[in-house]
């Protein structure tokens, strides 16, 4: 089974609306309806509404939101829940990002929580795992992100588990330049993906995509892309530019 490549933007905390709209001018302007590809715009909460509006006239580009609350509604000042998020046309969710775990310590416990809520509020979770560069150099890798990923699917069915995306972001990447070879990308994928199988079986995994992220640019995009079992792209920095993005996104 090929997966259509899903090419995501995080805008983490960028971009006001006024950024917004000038950046989906120009990009639109040199993006094409593109068949082939899934694309994702995370924005942050607050410019959300301005994207959904931009992107109007093309319902194939997704929107989803950085984070949601654990409880979907109540006196949590400060906090966005999955019924906002779905009312304003987001679709997905990034769940367990770095810097959610690793800036606001979020935990496994809290992520299992996030997934539950947000497959019922009938949005897709892109749930996100990875490892430190400490927990890389002493060989936890691999056990690292299968614990990440077993909490964040405890408490989904197999149908819910199929309809959700996989991001696969080593910490020590993020931000830094430094990126994981395709090489490295393809074998922790290829991990991913029979932990997968071995879950929900190897007809419901294979149709999950696997997005890579971690100082991902318009320069090894292509490479990545093409390991085995990268099924997408999740990208910070680069995405923050409109004519980046375009090339990228052509990758």
């Amino acid at each position: 089974m090929h997966l259509k490549p899903v090419i995501a933007a995080n805008w983490k905390l960028n971009h006001t609306p006024s950024d917004a709209r000038a950046f989906l001018q120009r990009f639109l302007a040199q993006a094409p309806k593109l068949h082939e590809r899934t694309l994702i715009f995370f924005p942050s909460a607050i410019t959300l509404t301005t994207v959904v509006d931009g992107l109007k006239d093309r319902p194939e580009i997704w929107v989803g939101v950085q984070n949601v609350h654990l409880e979907a509604q109540g006196a949590f000042t400060g906090e966005n829940s999955v019924l906002m998020a779905r009312d304003v046309g987001a679709r997905v969710v990034l769940v367990g990002h770095s810097e959610r775990r690793h800036v606001f310590g979020e935990t496994d416990a809290m992520t299992t929580k996030k997934m539950a809520l947000i497959a019922q509020a009938r949005l897709t979770p892109m749930l996100c795992v990875g490892e430190t560069l400490a927990e890389r150099e002493s060989g936890q890798t691999t056990e690292v992100v299968e614990r990440q990923l077993r909490a964040g699917l405890s408490e989904l069915d197999d149908a819910q588990i199929g309809s959700i995306m996989l991001a696969y972001e080593p910490v020590w990447a993020i931000g830094t330049g430094r990126t994981a070879t395709p090489e490295d990308a393809g074998e922790i994928h290829g991990g991913l993906r029979r932990a997968l199988v071995s879950r929900v079986g190897e007809k419901a995994a294979a149709g999950i995509p696997i997005l890579y992220g971690g100082s991902v640019n318009r320069g090894n995009a292509s490479q990545l892309l093409a390991a085995p079992d990268v099924d997408g792209l999740l990208v910070g920095g680069a995405s923050l530019d409109a004519d980046s993005w375009a090339s990228i996104v052509r990758a």
